[in-house]
């Protein structure tokens, strides 16, 4: 059977894979196979992590909306519709960010979406 030279190739690839083990639990961090298995349920966990995120933080918007909202009277849903009825486009983030610090300026964000809605 010919002898296969891999070169630095199967060594380098190995070398990755324990480098992004580093920290991990007994074998994980020290045996090759134990650490792939690892790092690739890491990594997987990572990429639907960065998908949540972007779900939590709209959750978290739409919380500090409401809660704004309720203040003033009138419910979220409600007042979305009054925004685009109104053409008042801005995005959640923005919204939750006048509603925890600007007051005044979401008050009057409320009202254009009540007058809209009337």
């Amino acid at each position: 059977m010919p002898r296969v030279r891999r070169s630095t190739n199967r060594r380098d690839s190995r070398r990755k894979t324990l480098a992004l083990a580093k920290g991990y639990f007994l074998t994980k961090s020290k045996l090759y196979r134990s650490a792939q298995e690892a790092v690739e349920k890491a990594l997987r966990y990572a990429y639907v992590g960065r998908r949540n995120k972007k779900r939590d933080f709209r959750r978290l918007f739409i919380l500090r909306i409401n809660a704004g909202c309720r203040l003033n009277g009138l419910s979220y849903s409600k007042f979305i519709g009054g925004l685009k009825k109104a053409g008042v486009d801005l995005n959640r983030k923005m919204l939750a960010d006048l509603a925890a610090n600007e007051p005044a300026a979401f008050t009057s964000l409320v009202e254009k979406a009540k007058a809209a809605q009337a």
